[in-house]
């Protein structure tokens, strides 16, 4: 039986502010296999700071620390940035918010696909053509020969975010981080663009790391949950249980929730207990 794909032990993230170094993610452990892990928590409660440190994505300026930081069995820590792209893109994607800032706006939607796939599979430009035209239709754009030579400005968000994940797709990544990757689109687009990326992750046998705010959403499409407050982990549950936490702050965070099946004058105000946050 195979390893892990993601091994994190006591992870802390820092940014200098004002003289001092202000903590992002504060011991942080974690372990993913080829699942789907889904990653909650409020706004500042340093989500997205895991997934781009595991990527190697963070400012020069960052300080990270951990007493293990392992993809796939390799040390990513003091890993030097040219080994870093090698493993970035062709062995780990990242899907991020709003592809109209993620996108390239000079070059065509084609373009940019058949480029990440000749950049980790160095065909020739017929065959990364042909590789773009294939993605496009793995993701379920049913006019690809169009999206090819459409530029980023010509195509809707719920399009422009199925060729951000055609882009992540091309050079066949072990890991998906999908960071908010529906936070821009609207609610049924969010179903369509989640149920692809579950459709794709399953079938290629890849890990997925999905960064959100959404609890319901996750536990629908995740197999795990980690729930993260002022970067540290609450508590870690089958997805399937979430509606069934233990912690207070998950339970707060779930209270919050509109519910559509009983009246509600005001909703809830989650009530942070100091108690939550372990000494460092």
């Amino acid at each position: 039986m195979s390893g892990p794909l993601v091994e994190i032990s006591n992870l802390r993230v820092d940014f200098p502010s004002h003289g001092e170094w202000r903590p992002a993610v504060r011991g942080l452990s974690l372990s993913l296999g080829r699942e789907k892990l889904g990653i909650v928590g409020e706004s500042g409660s340093g989500k997205s700071v895991t997934g781009r440190a595991l990527m190697g994505l963070l400012p020069a300026k960052a300080r990270v620390q951990a007493d293990s930081l392992r993809f796939d069995g390799q040390d990513l820590l003091g890993l030097p940035e040219r080994r870093f792209r090698k493993l970035r893109g062709a062995r780990m994607g990242l899907i991020l918010q709003d592809p109209k800032y993620s996108l390239n706006p000079v070059m065509t939607a084609g373009q940019q696909i058949a480029e990440a796939w000749a950049t980790h599979k160095r065909g020739s430009r017929a065959e990364a053509r042909d590789a773009a035209f294939s993605l496009l239709e793995q993701v379920k754009i049913r006019d690809p020969r169009r999206v090819y030579d459409a530029y980023p400005h010509e195509v809707s968000g719920g399009m422009g975010q199925r060729v951000m994940i055609a882009m992540m797709l091309a050079p066949e990544p072990d890991l998906l981080i999908a960071d908010e990757p529906t936070s821009a689109l609207d609610a049924t687009v969010q179903t369509e663009i989640l149920r692809l990326i579950d459709e794709l992750v399953s079938a290629r046998g890849m890990g997925l790391m999905l960064i959100s705010h959404d609890l319901p959403l996750v536990s629908r499409f995740c197999d795990r949950v980690m729930v993260m407050y002022a970067g540290q982990v609450m508590e870690v549950l089958p997805a399937k249980d979430l509606a069934h936490a233990r912690h207070a702050y998950t339970r707060g965070l779930l209270a919050c929730l509109p519910r559509l099946d009983e009246g509600q004058h005001r909703l809830p105000v989650l009530n942070r207990d100091p108690a939550w946050l372990r000494p460092q």
